[in-house]
């Protein structure tokens, strides 16, 4: 090994980052770009893949170029990704047979409740640890390869490969030579027994998809190939893999049991660390593989919350209130405290723990002086108590105390100064910003550190974790108290609004 720097790609929903790590563990560079999102339906959501791999090439090239190295200067690349979505393309010539079908798409809500209706549920949720939803990835890829003509029969012949994102940019960074995909991202596909680590027949009988396009499972911090030589201009190794959520639960260094971290991103994900053992959810939360080292998984509890730092995007692109996404703390500082203004950012259902497919978003409490600022206020807020609904439900399913645990924080949403103060608010505990905040890069970069020996192990590399900023919760609880209650009526409200339309 020559190079002392490691890539990591963070592939996320609505952006592409590079982020180059030196062996410090310190940032050099970092490039963005943020790629087209489809809506061609009501509650379908799609990316074009080739938009995704441009965005790839793009952002290595230029956070290499502005870091002043070359590829015989990195040691690896280590890969991280939105889960869930699915990619379908032809084996011989690398090309799609569809978009991609993103995590937020919910066309397959029908298909899952004939599903559970057969009684599949509870097989999922023994085998996968996940519950019977249109986010996962199982009924899209059913759903691509009923609706594309021809393209089930040439599943069957193994002619199409199947892949989270992780595995079509592993596919296209090695030229076609590996379809890898590591166990966090084949957890999310309901087609994996977590508990027996493998593919599992009959869920991919019930789901209707061919074990012939699926990848090869390897640990998170594994050989992934190595790129060719056209994509930075030399052969690099690929040696680390892990969806987003689990990738930024290893940036924070959780890897104790009872460890808990939050990432508000596009939507918001906890992940509350449970080691060895995998705890079974009374309260709607997902069991899911938190990573896997050396052949040994460890567990995760897991609550998904689908729209975070969407809503605020929705401030800025669909009411056009804020002109960038890092106005809205300073909005909701100035927002009338006497108005009891509640945003339900229901936009594509309701994730943990209602999991609602049906539901959409509403507003309650507007007078005539409610303006942006009380918007904003409610947007922020809103994220906030999802994320108390989860919390809550995951100390009712594992025996932790979030005020002694804390809660661990990165993404986007983070930054606001204003947002994580009325988080430990909300929860009663503290919240804790570390130094850096790109989080799930750091994840990433740490798997493919630590295989090529750059990096220290666990225990060393969670002392090196360093605190930004700790929020600490206040003393008198009665506000937030309130403001929560009139969320869960709200709550209630949106669901039963739709419930009745479901109705006619």
């Amino acid at each position: 090994m020559n190079g002392r720097y490691i890539l990591a790609i963070d592939q996320g929903t609505s952006s592409t980052r590079a982020i180059i790590f030196d062996e410090r563990q310190a940032i050099v560079a970092i490039s963005q770009r943020e790629f087209a999102q489809h809506f061609p339906l009501p509650g379908r959501v799609e990316h074009d893949l080739a938009d995704i791999w441009n965005s790839v090439v793009v952002t290595s090239r230029e956070a290499l170029q502005r870091a002043g190295l070359t590829a015989v200067d990195l040691a690896a690349i280590g890969i991280t990704n939105q889960r869930e979505t699915v990619a379908v393309w032809d084996r011989s010539t690398s090309e799609p047979i569809h978009r991609a079908i993103v995590w937020q798409d919910r066309r397959t809500t029908e298909d899952c409740a004939r599903l559970e209706a057969a009684g599949l549920g509870e097989v999922v949720r023994r085998k996968a640890g996940l519950l019977l939803d249109p986010y996962f990835s199982g009924t899209k890829i059913a759903w691509i390869l009923d609706n594309v003509e021809g393209a089930r029969t040439r599943a069957e012949r193994g002619e199409l490969a199947f892949g989270t994102i992780d595995s079509f940019l592993i596919w296209k960074l090695t030229g076609g030579r590996v379809h890898k995909t590591d166990a966090t991202n084949a957890s999310r596909t309901s087609l994996f027994d977590i508990m027996a680590n493998r593919w599992d027949d009959e869920l991919c009988a019930a789901f209707r998809v061919p074990r012939a396009v699926l990848p090869e499972v390897e640990d998170c911090a594994a050989d992934f190939g190595e790129t060719d030589e056209d994509f930075l201009g030399a052969p690099v190794l690929i040696r680390g893999v892990a969806g987003d959520q689990q990738a930024a639960a290893l940036g924070q260094a959780c890897f104790e049991p009872g460890s808990i971290k939050a990432t508000y991103g596009t939507g918001c994900f906890l992940l509350l660390q449970t080691g060895s053992r995998a705890v079974a959810s009374s309260h709607r939360l997902l069991t899911t593989v938190a990573s896997r080292l050396d052949g040994k998984i460890s567990y995760a509890l897991e609550g998904s919350v689908f729209v975070a730092g969407a809503a605020v995007q929705w401030l800025r692109d669909g009411l056009g209130i804020i002109k960038s996404s890092s106005e809205s703390g300073r909005l909701a500082a100035q927002a009338d405290q006497s108005q009891d203004v509640v945003v339900v950012p229901a936009f594509t259902g309701l994730g943990a723990p209602y999991w609602d497919a049906s539901a959409r978003g509403a507003i309650f409490g507007l007078n005539r002086n409610s303006g942006p600022k009380e918007l904003a206020r409610a947007t922020l807020e809103a994220v906030c108590l999802q994320t108390r609904d989860v919390v809550e439900a995951m100390a009712a399913d594992y025996d932790f105390d979030p005020k002694d645990a804390g809660l661990k924080v990165d993404g986007g949403l983070a930054a606001s100064d204003w947002a994580m103060q009325f988080q430990a608010d909300l929860l009663g505990c503290h919240v804790d910003r570390p130094v850096i905040t790109e989080t799930t890069a750091l994840g990433a970069a740490w798997l493919a550190a630590v295989s090529v020996g750059l990096w220290p192990g666990q225990q060393d590399y969670a002392r090196s974790w360093r605190l930004e900023r700790r929020f600490d919760g206040a003393s008198d609880a009665s506000g937030t108290e309130r403001k929560y209650r009139r969320w869960k009526a709200a709550v209630e409200a949106t669901r039963s609004f739709a419930r009745h339309g479901t109705d006619g």
